[in-house]
């Protein structure tokens, strides 16, 4: 069994629960109010360019130079990828210059990117990998279950298009073949500490659709200040 197998077992009720989530499956299904898809665009731009800069470090961790190539041309991609989801849907979804000037991150956008940052700057190149692969390859799998899937609203047909595209399954493919390389060596020890950083990552990506779901806002902007 290859070590992604059993990272893949290890988070399988969360791996479920994200596929049936009802973000997922408003989107899938046509009904998601477009103001919940918004919140979550707005919410992926800020995680997106902090995926892309998490890339970049763990290019510079590699020992192998293919690898670190490898990175950074996905890197670049991502950020391009940030640009094209501006550019795309800020039209589409009225999201007004304003609001990304004034945006803010919600508690779980933030926390799940300072996960992120956390693996590549206090652990090895190996648990970088793992930390930034749950947000591939869920998508990619959520792109293929749900591939004929024919929501009337275009955005989210063309959401599902992407991610069961052959160009984000195959670079999907590689992350994975990438993290059962560089873990062939790895001891038992060492194992561990990766898989964690997978465990928990996945864990953010549920907690992010419930993030979109619930429009998640900090405690301090939904709670009235109580006067004397």
């Amino acid at each position: 069994m290859h070590f992604t197998e059993e990272l893949r077992q290890a988070t399988e009720h969360s791996w479920e629960l994200s596929l049936k989530h009802p973000f997922v499956l408003g989107i899938v299904q046509g009904d998601l109010p477009l103001e919940k898809f918004k919140y979550y665009i707005l919410q992926d731009i800020y995680y997106l360019k902090h995926y892309g800069k998490v890339h970049a470090l763990a290019a510079a961790q590699a020992d192998d130079f293919s690898h670190t190539a490898l990175l950074a041309k996905k890197a670049q991609l991502t950020a391009q990828a940030e640009l094209t989801v501006h550019e795309e849907h800020a039209k589409i979804l009225n999201i007004t210059e304003d609001e990304m000037e004034n945006f803010r991150p919600a508690p779980t956008a933030y926390a799940y990117t300072s996960h992120l940052y956390r693996a590549a700057l206090s652990g090895s190149f190996a648990q970088t990998i793992a930390a930034m692969l749950p947000c591939y390859w869920l998508y990619a799998d959520i792109g293929k279950t749900y591939e004929h899937a024919t929501p009337k609203e275009p955005i989210y047909q063309k959401w599902i298009e992407t991610y069961a595209s052959e160009w984000f399954q195959s670079s999907t493919q590689e992350q994975i073949d990438l993290l059962n390389h560089i873990v062939a060596t790895a001891t038992v020890a060492e194992k561990e500490k990766i898989k964690e950083q997978f465990v928990i990552a996945k864990e953010y990506e549920l907690a992010f659709w419930e993030m979109a779901y619930q429009e998640e806002k900090w405690l301090s902007e939904q709670t009235p200040v109580v006067q004397p």
